[in-house]
């Protein structure tokens, strides 16, 4: 059998006027990440990560943010298409790390639920799945509000 680790890392400004998507779900906020996609941080580490994990480049790489065609589009469509990349080159997941760090809104009430559209999304099982939440105790863009990160670390195996 072979591992494979991948790390993932995202930053989003955070502008009034735009929908908050966080993990495949809209999260209620004043505010919203800004993005050519639908500026889903933390899809956007996960396919980095398992990308990554592949020796498949990165999510600019396949899913161009100067493409018209990826204008808004819902990362879970990117996710899926991530997926089937690696499924098609025999990796499957084993599991998923992440951490997002925002000042607000709170994020933990909303983790099962992006833990459950992640798992569809991925037809892997939400125990495969790990969501973690931190602030950065008001320093920095993530403190001021200006900006949302996120980071993931993934496992996949093949054979």
């Amino acid at each position: 059998m072979k591992i494979r680790t991948g790390f993932g890392y995202d930053v989003h400004r955070l502008e009034e006027g735009h929908d908050f998507w966080l993990g495949g779900i809209k999260v209620p906020h004043t505010k919203g990440a800004v993005g050519h996609s639908d500026a889903d941080v933390l899809i956007h580490v996960i396919c980095d990560a398992l990308l990554g994990a592949a020796n498949m480049r990165d999510i600019g790489f396949h899913f161009a943010d100067t493409d018209p065609k990826f204008k808004g589009i819902d990362s879970k469509i990117l996710l899926r298409d991530v997926i089937k990349l690696l499924t098609d080159k025999g990796w499957s997941i084993g599991n998923i790390d992440s951490t997002i760090c925002l000042q607000q809104p709170k994020v933990n009430p909303h983790i099962p639920a992006m833990k459950n559209c992640l798992a569809e999304v991925m037809q892997i099982d939400e125990e495969d799945i790990s969501i973690k939440a931190t602030t950065t105790e008001k320093l920095g863009f993530v403190g001021t509000e200006e900006g949302v990160a996120a980071y993931a670390v993934v496992l996949i195996q093949k054979g």
